[in-house]
């Protein structure tokens, strides 16, 4: 019963909070001729963050092989 109701309140969270910026953009502005525009750019937005967490990984990858301590064990 209480892993049914956790599922149940991860689906609600989902649907009723997190998904709203992405419904409003589906229904309200998917009419105007500029709806393309604005929901490509939600996508940038996420492949730039995306990128920039990449960059950070491989500089302090980078950072560990030079000094030596990348596999210690």
């Amino acid at each position: 019963m209480i892993a049914s109701n956790i599922f149940r309140l991860i689906g609600s969270l989902f649907t009723d909070l997190l998904f709203l910026p992405f419904n409003w953009l589906r229904t309200s502005v998917a009419h105007a001729d500029f709806g393309w525009w604005i929901s490509n750019t939600v996508n940038w937005g996420f492949l730039v963050v995306l990128l920039v967490l990449f960059a950070y990984w491989m500089g302090q990858s980078r950072k560990f092989v030079k000094e030596g301590t990348e596999d210690r064990a």
